[in-house]
């Protein structure tokens, strides 16, 4: 049984490690921890765990964290940085949903999260945990960076194009929904259902954190520099992202064919049929990226539609399947979860 601890279990992405975990037949929770709700059990905070999980939350122990065999964190940014090098010196493997080890420039980190980087020197050990993309390197990680969840939508529908050479990677755009837990589990005005029902807006339109991450992923993989407009948008949903990708062709090519070929092994990623309109509730719990590829009225314009749960292919699924692939397990244990609906 592979040995896990989870840092920062209150929030969304923490909740739903747990709701995962707690059916993985190859994993002992040992220890979950919060600061804020140290001496309460689990079960009292989230009842839908209740008859799944036995423990209390407890404050963070690095003495009691490396003992376990990998450490997640479903924290807030800077709090895995202060912790994390004193787990990667016990040979604790570390999967941390933040973004403290997701960029490569330290420069770039710390102007788009304005503090300090407490421990740079980890960047390069760090993998980026998309596994479409690195699942050789995620094999050997002994630190793994999660995506973000507007990243994971974005580079899975923009790497067939790029990888293939069919697109200019100087006109790129992502233009991007997403539903109100996106923003995390806390009582700020404009996230409440209240205040976001019946409206629509977007945001970050000068500049989103997930934008240098997006650029350096992309620019990373197909060898220049890409330019990238990203526009997020906030729906009045809880759960999905919806990315809608624009590219402009320099060829002709069959689309639909690259992008069945790209994706024909990933257990995660599901192209559906042309034409297809792919629906953030047809993916409502469940770790699947659904992606359709278009080429409107013939033009040079590729559109590409990309939706996945951000709480679980954007985040915790997706930290999950990470997992199975350094503990050399099948991909989709205890992930392989059918989406909810109505």
């Amino acid at each position: 049984m592979i040995k896990v601890g989870i840092v920062g279990g209150t929030g969304y992405t923490g909740v739903e490690l747990l709701r995962l975990l707690a059916n993985h037949p190859e994993v002992s929770l040992e220890v979950i921890t919060s600061r804020s709700e140290a001496g309460m059990a689990v079960s009292e905070l989230f009842p839908n765990l209740r008859g799944h999980i036995d423990l209390t939350f407890s404050e963070p122990d690095p003495a009691v964290l490396a003992q376990c065999d990998v450490v997640f964190f479903a924290t807030p940014h800077t709090v895995a940085m202060a912790l994390v090098p004193e787990l990667i010196k016990r040979d604790t493997r570390v999967i941390d949903l933040s973004a403290d080890f997701r960029l490569k420039d330290q420069a770039v980190w710390e102007q788009w999260y304005n503090t300090p980087h407490t421990c740079p020197e980890l960047f390069d050990k760090a993998v980026y945990g998309l596994p479409e993309l690195n699942r050789d390197q995620i094999r050997t990680a002994q630190l793994v960076a999660v995506p973000g969840c507007y990243p994971t939508a974005t580079e899975l529908g923009f790497l067939p194009l790029l990888e293939a050479g069919l697109i200019n990677p100087k006109q790129l755009i992502a233009d991007a929904k997403t539903g109100v837990s996106g923003a995390g589990r806390k009582a700020v005005i404009p996230m409440l259902m209240a205040e976001t029902s019946g409206s629509f807006k977007a945001y970050g339109v000068s500049g989103h954190r997930h934008l240098p991450e997006i650029k350096e992923i992309l620019s990373a993989h197909c060898g220049e520099d890409v330019d990238l407009t990203f526009i997020p948008h906030l729906v009045p949903m809880v759960r999905g992202i919806h990315a809608t990708l624009y590219g402009r062709l320099n060829q002709d090519a069959d689309l639909q064919t690259l992008f069945e070929d790209r994706y024909r092994d990933e257990p995660f990623v599901d192209v559906m049929p042309a034409g297809s309109m792919p629906e953030t509730r047809s993916v409502n719990g469940s770790n699947v990226c659904r992606l359709a590829v278009h080429q409107p009225q013939g033009s040079d314009t590729v559109v590409v539609l990309s939706v996945i749960d951000n709480l679980v292919k954007g985040a915790s699924g997706q930290a999950i399947h990470n997992m199975n692939i350094m503990f050399g397990l099948n991909e989709t244990t205890g992930i392989n979860v059918i989406a909810t609906m109505p």
